[in-house]
Order: C-alpha cells, then sequence, then structure tokens
C-alpha cells in the first residue's frame, strides 16, 4: 500500500506595514495549513500567535517587497496593494490579493498598473491635486476574506 506523497507547504506572504487584514490573512493561511509570512520594515508589533512568522526587511525603499518578491514560489498567495509586487508575483506563478479582496491576475493586472501609472502622472503635473485615501471598510474586510478562503482553500 502507497501513500500519497505530500504535496508542498504553500506560503502566504503577507506585505504587512500598511495591511489592515494581517489577523484575518493569519487566520484563514493557519486554518487552510498554509505557512503565513509577515513581511514587514519593522513597523508591526509581532504576532502572539505561534504560527505567524515576522520577517523584517532591510532598511530602504521597497525593500519588503524585494523581499517577497525574491522568496515567491509559484503556488504561493501574496496579500498586498502594491500592484509592482502583485505583478512581480504573478510573473512567478504565485498568486496576488489585495486587502479589499480583489484577485489580481494576469487579465487585470496591466489595466490597474496603468491606472496607477496614469495618476501618478496626473500627481505629478499638478501638485495641487488633492488626492484622498479611500477608507477601508467592513465591506471591503468581508470581501478579503471571502477571496482568501477561495484562493486557499485546497484544491
Amino acid at each position: 500500500m502507497t501513500t500519497p506523497s505530500a504535496s508542498p507547504r504553500r506560503t502566504l506572504w503577507v506585505d504587512a506595514d500598511a495591511c489592515p487584514v494581517r489577523a484575518e490573512a493569519l487566520r484563514v493561511g493557519l486554518r487552510h495549513g498554509w505557512r503565513v509570512v509577515m513581511v514587514s520594515n519593522g513597523g508591526i508589533r509581532p504576532s502572539a500567535h505561534p504560527g505567524a512568522e515576522i520577517v523584517v526587511a532591510p532598511e530602504g525603499p521597497d525593500m519588503a517587497d524585494r523581499l517577497i518578491a525574491d522568496r515567491l514560489a509559484p503556488g504561493d498567495v501574496v496579500v498586498t496593494a502594491d500592484l509592482p509586487l502583485a505583478a512581480r508575483a504573478l510573473d512567478g506563478g504565485a498568486g496576488a490579493l489585495t486587502p479589499s479582496g480583489e484577485v489580481l491576475s494576469a487579465r487585470n493586472i496591466g489595466p490597474r498598473l496603468a491606472a496607477r501609472d496614469l495618476a501618478a502622472d496626473l500627481r505629478a503635473a499638478d501638485p495641487f491635486r488633492a488626492g484622498r485615501g479611500q477608507v477601508f471598510s467592513r465591506t471591503d474586510r468581508a470581501r478579503f476574506l471571502d477571496a482568501a478562503e477561495r484562493m486557499l482553500r485546497p484544491r
């Protein structure tokens, strides 16, 4: 009698510095048997949960993003609002999910990056343009939980 070989444990990477769904990502990831790694530049309080791994990135711009991108494996998932990081994840065969629950894919990452670049150009052209950050809502949190459940559920 042969036993099926266990598939390698996949990792849920959380771009954690400004992530409003760290606790939810940890809960869903651990429930589905994923390794959960929170990557930060040092600005988050370590989790009391023994299943959370905290990695502090070296100082410097985008170092947490680089650390995640360099360590991602195909089949992993990254939770991030950083679209260039999400694009690198998708290029490497990983999945990407925003904190507001949007599943990023090869089909939608290009238009999202283009809109991001256009918005940056508009802000640069008009320094008086007042940009407002969007408020993170309970609906966003619920949408994240639903999308994370679908992405991390064993297939």
